[in-house]
């Protein structure tokens, strides 16, 4: 950052604060989605990292019903995470002044 006016310094440093804020928070998010009203269950995190899968035994023979129920239910979470992360992403950069829209 050597070179810049100390306006734009000051500015880089807090947008890298924003950034490491945004980070940890991400960190924070725990989603649950479910398929089949139910019986199927998953978290996830908010790296979209899949934390654990929960199944009704009365769906475990049919795997291939099963299979879809998961792919649903973990397609749900991931869509869950993008809107949280977005809500968050934009709460931190209102507090910049941005105009709205901006991200």
């Amino acid at each position: 950052m050597k070179g810049l006016p100390g306006n734009m310094q000051t500015m880089m440093r807090q947008a890298q604060q924003m950034q490491e804020r945004l980070q940890q928070e991400i960190a924070q998010i725990k989603v649950e989605a479910t398929a089949g009203g139910g019986m199927v269950a998953v978290r996830m995190d908010g790296q979209k990292n899949l934390l654990s899968v929960k199944i009704d035994p009365e769906v475990a023979g049919d795997v291939e019903m099963l299979q879809d129920m998961i792919v649903a239910a973990s397609n749900e979470a991931v869509k869950k995470v993008d809107e949280e992360v977005q809500q968050k992403t934009r709460g931190l950069l209102g507090g910049m002044g941005l105009p709205p829209g901006l991200f």
